[in-house]
């Protein structure tokens, strides 16, 4: 199909997600041909850089000649087949893989196949666990102010961008919301490097108040991603950890966008030495091929749903494609690359090029932050940089150096005024020098106007 009929189709039939239609218009969707390492490229051949790995899926680059040779070993073996009263090797070896690696006591995985699937599932595990434990009173969950969770009803309850839930308002569950941390504008003028998270005390005052109806707290430990990249400290998370256990309240870590060593450790929770109740993993969970997410759980949640058939007791919760053998296959592979290649081990010379270049963008007049978890990266611009006054949002200024972005060759996606980049974890030094490079020029290009 050439490229002309490709986008007239794609005008005439394709909803694509977060775009206006008159977005569409003025700038129409780019047309992917082929993929091969950190790069898209399009139907004329031209070359883009995926500094945001597909959104945050992508880990080791497209087209990965080991990931491709394990889905195409299990697929001549099975595709897919019914989980309930079923299993596979795949699925056996991942889940047992997961819990040797996460935080300490996460012994039990749970299968679905989104991010959203997997809040879904941790909201439903977490509110029966409470009915199955006499304590029936715990229904709602708490979570943060700009949090970002998914787009299902349920993950969407929980979440806090107004921007995606506001007009949903009428069908999302009850909840508590406590403002969540902003270290840019920290209303203590502290700074994230060395504070003790005063902001913590207006959740821990709301739980100690009302933890008698919380089931659990869900946060996205360490980084706020959709929120525009916020970062906060470690020390929130043992804070966090602290509150549930005084009070008996379950943490969810939604650790989606933060799993699989995008903060330079394989969890975000590994920063701060805490395990939570239940985690929820996707997104790079299959080096950005397959789609797949679990929800590891304690043992003590485990063991609320287990019973004889009559007890009713059973977690019933399930998708078609639950256990997916073609995507554990390629998780499993995933890990093998962690280990084999000592993926982690090797982040440290790119984190410290992204932090050598903080202070040529923060020299910038329009420039508020640069902010660095890791391998995330990201800047927020601003209007004037006495009192932090954001640029409006109708300006579109993200916008505006994502378009100069991609006429040099990368992908930059906008948070608003912030711009950011995730890329694959293997990406060369020299080729994250050139996003870093035509980041400057498109942000110096755009705030010059």
């Amino acid at each position: 199909m050439d490229s002309q009929t490709l986008l007239r189709l794609d005008r005439e039939h394709v909803w694509h997600p977060c775009t206006q239609q008159k977005d569409h218009e003025t700038l129409p969707p780019i047309p992917i041909e082929r993929a091969e390492g950190v790069y898209l490229i399009d139907k004329a051949g031209r070359r883009y850089v995926d500094a945001v790995s597909s959104w945050w899926v992508n880990l080791f680059g497209h087209n990965h000649p080991r990931l491709n040779d394990a889905l195409k070993t299990q697929i001549d073996k099975v595709s897919h087949h019914i989980f309930a009263g079923f299993t596979h090797e795949p699925a056996v070896e991942l889940a047992s893989r997961l819990c040797a690696l996460a935080p300490a006591g996460l012994n039990r995985v749970f299968f679905t196949d989104n991010g959203s699937s997997a809040v879904e599932a941790a909201l439903k595990m977490s509110f029966q666990y409470w009915q199955q434990t006499q304590r029936p009173q715990k229904t709602k969950f708490l979570s943060l102010t700009d949090a970002y969770h998914g787009e299902t009803v349920g993950a969407l309850s929980v979440s806090g961008c107004s921007l995606y839930r506001d007009i949903y308002r009428p069908i999302l569950l009850e909840g508590f919301q406590v403002q969540g941390p902003d270290c840019f504008r920290c209303p203590y003028g502290l700074k994230r490097d060395t504070c003790q998270s005063p902001c913590f005390e207006a959740l821990e005052q709301l739980v100690s108040d009302r933890h008698r109806e919380i089931a659990a707290i869900i946060v996205e430990p360490l980084l706020q991603a959709a929120a525009g990249m916020r970062i906060y400290p470690p020390n929130y998370l043992c804070k966090l950890r602290e509150l549930c256990d005084r009070y008996d309240v379950h943490y969810i870590a939604d650790e989606i966008a933060t799993g699989f060593g995008r903060t330079g450790k394989m969890f975000a929770n590994n920063h701060a030495g805490v395990s939570p109740d239940l985690m929820c993993l996707s997104k790079g969970i299959t080096g950005g091929t397959m789609p797949l997410a679990v929800v590891l759980a304690t043992d003590r949640i485990y063991e609320a749903f287990y019973g004889d058939y009559v007890d009713l007791k059973a977690f019933l919760h399930s998708h078609s494609y639950t256990g997916n053998p073609l995507a554990c296959a390629v998780a499993v592979e995933v890990l093998n690359i962690f280990e084999q290649e000592n993926i982690l081990g090797s982040l440290a010379d790119k984190e410290a090029l992204l932090a050598d270049n903080r202070s040529r963008f923060e020299a910038l007049p329009h420039v508020g932050e640069v902010r660095q978890l890791g391998m995330v990266w990201a800047v927020e611009m601003i209007k004037t940089q006495e009192g932090k006054i954001p640029y409006a949002w109708q300006d579109r200024m993200g916008l505006e150096v994502y378009k100069q972005a991609l006429e040099r060759g990368v992908i930059l996606r906008p948070l608003g005024n912030v711009i950011y980049c995730m890329p694959p974890l293997t990406t060369p030094e020299s080729v994250l020098q050139e996003v870093l490079d035509v980041a400057f020029e498109a942000i110096v290009e755009v705030t010059r106007l």
